[in-house]
């Protein structure tokens, strides 16, 4: 009884221990982050911004892999934020996207999501995917060539100023051509055109106006600056990502990237780029030409001013006299809607569509996902598309967990016997197996039966958990009632009495409605089953879904509720499934009630 309580207290000192932690060290470093952040948006110097621009900077020679002929770029300077912020630039105006390219650099360094906004707030700012270089979570892209010592060119950088020489404004109508006019002569030109989602198309030429050959390479870049906040789970990747030809789907972690400082690959297709839960970057060279990815992480002491790189390098191309260079490459910029990522595969990007992460069940998360979207056409609620799929999930796998309950059934009404044999062989180990299985036999009844059907349906409710948690679907999709934004936790909280008491509390102690609901159904279910003859088990029963209605708290609602919907499936249909087996449901009884099942009450 002794070890008994000691282990007891123990899983009690760790969840307080857990909770601790989370309210003195983990929230005050949130809120100094944040407020660090809001500060150096909102009222950044000019001497900050000078330094953030030096730091976060694109610096190609640093980024690009270095072919055999030694490609370098002769202009390692940064320009000033002074004249970087009165350089021109080229307007982008879409129907899903607005922005601007600046023309030093011919950099994508300024794009907002018309159709997203950044909170439910009223006033809320539209969502930003890239910003410029000397602001906070600076993430910009840009294109272009780079070449040889041996050509004795300044081909153009970063802080090279590019002249708008075809156009006014991108549109999908209208695209815009950038030029740009080395000091030696050589001719560089940009036709920048987007449709009407997120893909930007680059087409450039280089001409050669010099006396001699010249070796150029063609390159795609994108940089961001400062350590993203990302949701912290298994089941979501942020950071790096590409499709690497045959080397299939590359995912590299942030903190993996500041760890090992570069991934590098060769691949014969593909792309790659930068993705947070919602949105992305991806330069995708020509589908049909090799190239060289590199992924590139640079550590800084203070986690603002670390930096992320991604690029491609493609095969050298040796230009004579007159000759010109041409390439064509695209950018993605925007929001990863499945239907417009799964366009773009369509289209010949190779497995773009792998963009959103579907993970290891690609086969049913997909499906899961369509599902959800078919429902969601019909009835317009994503809350009640979630419990339409739930519902047809339980009806598909039915015939499987009518046989579980119905084998957890029979090995209920074996029960005494069972126990009666252990205690006549309770010396004998042996000979206690020997007879358990001969008294198996002679029911024709297989012990395992009745869990294979519960692992397998473990894969598909874990798909749809996944699809609920990574897709774009559900953010700022409202249910009912308080649940405005199916994709953020639960805003009441048990420990203010939902809203009645007149003061906040911390974030680790919203325990809201659906969180509490999904605890109690929890808890109902496990007491659908006889409790376990160890005392220490059945107590961490009692405790589990305490601890779970806690954890699950700061989850997305929309997830929760999926959560406390399947939980109360499960209690009707193993309640009818034992019913119909003459079976006691042990929730009265362990709930201090007595029942009589079915063959009690037809003998009454």
């Amino acid at each position: 009884m002794n070890e008994q309580n000691n282990f007891l207290m123990a899983v009690v000192l760790c969840l307080a221990v857990l909770l601790g932690w989370q309210f003195f060290v983990v929230e005050p470093k949130m809120q100094a982050e944040r407020a660090q952040i809001a500060a150096q948006s909102a009222a950044e110097t000019p001497s900050q911004a000078g330094q953030q621009a030096a730091l976060g900077q694109p610096n190609l020679p640093d980024a690009l892999p270095v072919p055999n002929q030694n490609v370098t770029n002769p202009v390692n300077a940064t320009a000033s934020s002074t004249a970087f912020e009165r350089a021109p630039r080229v307007k982008i105006q879409t129907g899903e996207v607005q922005g601007s390219i600046a023309l030093m650099g011919a950099r994508f360094d300024d794009l907002t999501l018309t159709e997203y906004r950044q909170s439910l707030a009223p006033d809320a700012a539209q969502q930003r995917v890239l910003q410029r270089t000397g602001r906070s979570q600076a993430w910009q892209a840009r294109h272009g060539f780079v070449g040889t010592p041996a050509n004795g060119i300044t081909l153009p950088n970063e802080n090279s100023l590019w002249t708008l020489t075809q156009g006014q404004v991108l549109t999908p109508e209208t695209p815009v051509t950038l030029s740009h006019t080395t000091p030696e002569g050589v001719v560089l030109r940009q036709r920048i055109s987007v449709d009407e989602h997120f893909m930007f198309t680059i087409e450039q030429s280089l001409e050669n106006t010099t006396d001699k050959p010249l070796t150029v390479y063609p390159f795609g870049q994108i940089v961001r600056t400062g350590l993203p906040e990302t949701s912290g789970l298994f089941i979501l990747h942020e950071g790096g990502i590409g499709f690497i030809g045959e080397k299939g789907l590359l995912e590299v972690d942030y903190s993996d990237l500041l760890e090992d400082g570069m991934v590098k690959e060769d691949a014969e297709t593909g792309w790659l780029g930068i993705t947070d839960k919602y949105w992305a970057t991806a330069i995708i060279p020509p589908q049909d030409q090799t190239f060289k990815a590199r992924f590139v992480g640079k550590n800084a002491t203070d986690p603002a001013f670390a930096e992320f790189r991604t690029d491609f390098l493609m095969a050298g191309q040796t230009l004579a006299s007159g000759a010109t260079a041409q390439f064509s490459s695209q950018f993605f910029a925007g929001a990863k809607v499945v239907d417009v990522i799964d366009g773009y595969a369509d289209q010949g990007i190779a497995q773009f569509d792998l963009m959103v992460d579907w993970g290891w069940f690609y086969f049913l998360t997909k499906p899961m996902f369509k599902a959800l979207q078919l429902f969601y056409g019909l009835i317009g609620n994503y809350g009640l598309a979630i419990l339409m799929v739930t519902i047809l999930i339980k009806l598909a796998f039915f015939p499987l967990a009518s046989r579980s309950y119905e084998t957890m059934a029979k090995m209920k009404k074996l029960q005494p016997r069972m126990v009666q044999l252990r205690e006549t062989y309770k010396d004998d180990k042996q000979a206690q197996q020997q007879e358990l299985m001969k008294l198996y036999r002679e029911e024709k009844l297989n012990p395992l039966a009745g869990c294979l059907p519960i692992l397998l349906q473990i894969p598909v409710f874990f798909s749809l958990y996944k699809v609920l948690f990574v897709t774009i679907d559900m953010r700022h999709a409202p249910f009912f009632g308080w649940i405005q934004d199916l994709s953020a936790p639960d805003p009441t909280s048990l420990f203010n009495l939902f809203g009645l008491l007149p003061y906040d509390v911390p974030s680790f102690l919203l325990v809201g409605v659906w969180p509490l609901l999904m605890g109690i159904t929890m808890f109902v279910q496990m007491q659908m089953n006889p409790p376990p003859p160890d005392p220490i088990q059945a107590r961490m029963f009692q405790i589990l879904p305490i601890f779970f209605t806690f954890i699950l708290a700061s989850f997305p609602a929309g997830l929760v509720i999926y959560w406390a919907w399947n939980n109360l499936l499960s209690v009707m249909q193993q309640g009818y499934i034992m019913r119909r087996n003459g079976v006691d449901i042990e929730l009265f009884a362990n709930l201090g009630f007595k029942s009589k099942s079915p063959a009690d009450k037809k003998g009454d």
